[in-house]
């Protein structure tokens, strides 16, 4: 793709489109960056790109600078339906965005792992896979740094593992990786996609390119993939905890086994995977079976499900204080997941849940408390929602708060010897953080304050005694 001397504008100066910038400097491009927020509020993103011969447009997105570009990036965080968007395409400009941008880059093959959970788990999983396998890996897209920044340093012979959300994939149009996957679909982001049939068709958008010497993942145990058997054009193999299937990757005599075509074989024992929970199984099939589609040896694969410890801010442990544990699962961004995590505790838990309203239901979600959930805090602009459906289900137990710090100290209330405390709120985190990693970590900081605190009360205690 020839970039040299060509208009482009990057809508979005947040987590790809600096990084879009930059490599659209490097090969050339001369380049409009347009961002909603106010100059004084992206001083740390003029601070990284102040050196680049570049224009930059903030505080709204006027629609006139979509005539004087020949195509539009545009980031995951901002809505289609923007009207310089909508300009830009009626002007028949071509807006995509930066993992179709890094695609038409690169000739190395890609691995591309959509779903509305489990996405960053099996990605993290597949990456540490392919590199126990000695092959150069490239763990991007939505999991971390964009794919953007690594079109340079790969190679055909090297492999990218993407964690690609929707809307990521709602913006592209070539994208063809050689392995996709879709881990599962429950109601997601619907303030954004409008309708299921919306989401679930961008979800699809994942295969929708690949061929028949492609590959395509699916859970054959979700409702909504097992749907989708019939509709890309590349082989597919299906994953299941539950049953055996024809081709793929399924659980038999407790084993994990992939079986494509006439060829079948053992990679380990359930309980020799290190990450806890039916849900971590389901991902621990995928990535297995996307490997294994790769090439991997059944002895590497079973090595790195031995010895993966799971990813940040998903059912992580933080600590221990006076017997009661603390996870942080502030990636437990919807229902479904925050379900999954629910279903991992073994004790009696205090969860703390509520957010940004994406407008899902959260009837489900309360109906899985069970005999597991004995308090809920709440936080955030979803609390009232929460609360009202909790006690429409008869769980009355509910304990509203203004934030996440005083919903740690009051959990740590709350909580009993014995007991576990989680963060886990089913919601998104725009309301009151810039992501749920932040909200993830300011969770465990808080929890290390009380810690301190026990700990400094403690030898307090010692030298008085003493």
């Amino acid at each position: 793709m020839q970039l040299k001397d060509k208009k482009v504008l990057v809508i979005g100066a947040a987590v790809t489109g600096v990084p879009v910038v930059k490599e659209l400097s490097r090969l050339g491009a001369s380049i409009i960056l347009n961002d909603s927020k106010k100059v004084e509020d992206l001083k740390e993103v003029i601070a990284e790109i102040e050196h680049l011969p570049i224009r930059l447009v903030a505080g709204g997105h006027p629609v006139e600078l979509a005539s004087d570009c020949d195509f539009v990036v545009v980031s995951p965080g901002v809505p289609l339906d923007i009207p310089l968007v909508q300009y830009a395409k009626a002007l028949g400009k071509e807006v995509v965005s930066e993992i179709e941008l890094a695609f038409r880059l690169t000739s190395t093959p890609i691995v591309a792992i959509t779903g509305t959970n489990g996405k960053t788990t099996t990605t993290a999983l597949l990456g540490e896979i392919m590199k126990a396998s000695k092959r150069k890996t490239f763990i991007t897209g939505n999991i971390g740094h964009a794919m953007i920044l690594e079109v340079e340093n790969s190679k055909p012979e090297d492999v990218f593992v993407l964690e690609v959300s929707s809307f990521q994939l709602e913006s592209t149009a070539n994208f063809k990786p050689k392995v996709s996957a879709i881990l599962n679909i429950t109601p997601d982001h619907l303030n954004r996609h409008k309708t299921m049939e919306n989401y679930i068709d961008t979800k699809c958008k994942v295969f929708i390119n690949q061929e028949a010497e492609d590959y395509t993942i699916l859970n054959g145990d979700d409702s909504e993939t097992s749907k989708l058997t019939d509709r890309p054009r590349s082989k597919v193999l299906l994953f299941s905890r539950k049953k055996p299937v024809d081709e793929g990757a399924y659980i038999e005599n407790d084993h994990l086994v992939i079986k494509i075509g006439n060829k079948k074989e053992t990679i380990i024992h359930k309980d020799k995977i290190y990450i806890p929970g039916n849900h971590n199984l389901e991902n621990s099939l995928a990535a297995a079976l996307m490997a294994y589609c790769l090439g991997v040896e059944a002895s590497v694969i079973a090595e790195a499900l031995e010895s993966f410890r799971g990813v940040e801010h998903r059912i992580e442990f933080v600590s221990e204080l006076n017997g009661v544990i603390y996870y942080n699962d502030s990636k437990g961004t919807n229902t479904d997941a925050s379900i999954k995590a629910i279903e991992a505790m073994k004790r009696p838990t205090v969860i703390i849940a509520g957010g940004y309203d994406k407008g899902s239901e959260f009837d489900d979600f309360i109906e899985a408390f069970g005999n597991i959930i004995k308090h809920m805090v709440l936080i955030g602009k979803t609390a009232d929602k929460l609360e009202e459906t909790a006690h429409k289900h008869g769980f009355m137990k509910t304990h509203k708060v203004k934030g996440l710090r005083e919903a740690v100290k009051k959990s740590q209330e709350l909580a009993e010897q014995g007991d576990c405390v989680l963060l886990s709120p089913a919601c998104a985190s725009y309301d009151m953080f810039s992501n749920y990693e932040e909200r993830g970590r300011l969770f465990k900081e808080y929890v290390r304050e009380l810690k301190a605190k026990e700990i400094g009360t403690k030898t307090t205690e010692d030298t008085e005694i003493h």
